[in-house]
């Protein structure tokens, strides 16, 4: 009944969040620079054409008003239509445009829905990465502190942690891609393609993990019931995997929900670096654009992502310890 109450706050909180998202990026795309309906009829377009394909998006009544609108579709579940994709794909703009109708215009959830997955491939791919690279370093690091496993794990730390995710992500693309030709880079034509943008991602996560669970673990392994248990006859390997790994797993936790919710900022990159189909390429797509529906829909989409994530990483993390507090 406790976890209910608590499940019921956070997700009345994340709602809020989420809204006050949605109305920060819904303000901000209206009054900064650039007129996204001049880009979608053209520079030389007259005045009255674009006052005309104003007035049918709805673009020119009050940020209010058109606030106030967008959040009854997005109650219905409607979260607009794009400006600049059409249903049947092709370009939409310039002298070509012909102010097509709504049921032209592709939807904004099917446009998300159709690059979420492959978002949610590359973030899975690069966390098991980064396990793999963070968990033997981070542990081995917190089991002989001061000593070269230690040294060991804070150089490869700050070492990938300085390389920038776009200087790496042109490295990788010059020496695995094209001179050795170990890994294909550039689109997606399959799983394979997920590796190389997995790897940049991985590297940028890694050294967050390495460092918070090489003090988690050094610390826990001080602990008095380290040694009672010593004591007692409890092997150490028992002692490091069964009792003081999973302690000190609870501050990985919480380094695993901050990641998740500065990953959007990588995957923007990454996915432009190799032009991977995800939802970073969109949104860059879409700035580029000023597509505001498609810029709305993502930033609500991905803010309700973020929200779960972190209350399941709560929920998580007092099963792991039931000492804390879940408030």
């Amino acid at each position: 009944m406790y976890y209910l109450g608590f499940l019921v706050r956070r997700l009345l909180q994340g709602a809020l969040i989420v809204l006050l998202v949605a109305m920060l990026i819904f303000t901000l795309m209206r009054v900064v620079p650039g007129d996204p309906v001049r880009l979608m009829v053209g520079g030389m377009a007259p005045d009255s054409v674009v006052q005309q394909a104003s007035e049918r998006l709805g673009l020119n009544a009050p940020i209010p008003v058109q606030f106030g609108r967008y959040l009854i579709r997005l109650a219905h579940g409607d979260m607009g239509e794009s400006f600049v994709r059409p249903v049947n794909g092709s370009a939409v703009g310039g002298s070509t445009y012909d102010d097509p109708s709504r049921a032209e215009r592709a939807a904004v959830l099917d446009l998300v829905a159709q690059t979420l997955p492959m978002t949610l491939q590359l973030a899975s791919v690069a966390f098991i990465f980064a396990l793999l690279i963070g968990v033997p370093l981070g542990i081995a690091g917190g089991l002989h502190p001061g000593r070269w496993p230690d040294k060991l794990a804070f150089y490869a730390g700050s070492l990938f942690v300085s390389m920038p995710n776009f200087w790496l992500g042109i490295v990788l693309t010059i020496v695995l891609s094209v001179q050795l030709g170990w890994i294909p880079s550039i689109g997606y034509q399959g799983f394979v393609y997920t590796i190389l943008p997995a790897i940049v991602l991985a590297v940028e996560m890694a050294p967050f993990i390495i460092r918070t669970l090489t003090v988690s673990m050094a610390q826990v392994m001080s602990e008095p019931f380290i040694d009672a248990g010593t004591v007692r006859g409890i092997s150490r390997g028992q002692m490091i995997w069964r009792h003081a790994f999973r302690n000190a797993s609870v501050p990985l936790l919480n380094v695993f929900g901050i990641q998740l919710s500065g990953l959007l900022g990588g995957v923007l990159i990454v996915e432009f670096i190799f032009d991977y189909p995800g939802l970073g390429l969109l949104t860059v797509n879409a700035v580029l654009q000023r597509d505001f529906p498609l810029i709305q829909g993502i930033a609500v989409i991905t803010s309700s992502i973020f929200v779960l994530i972190n209350i399941i990483v709560d929920l998580a993390a007092a099963a792991i310890d039931p000492r804390l507090e879940t408030v």
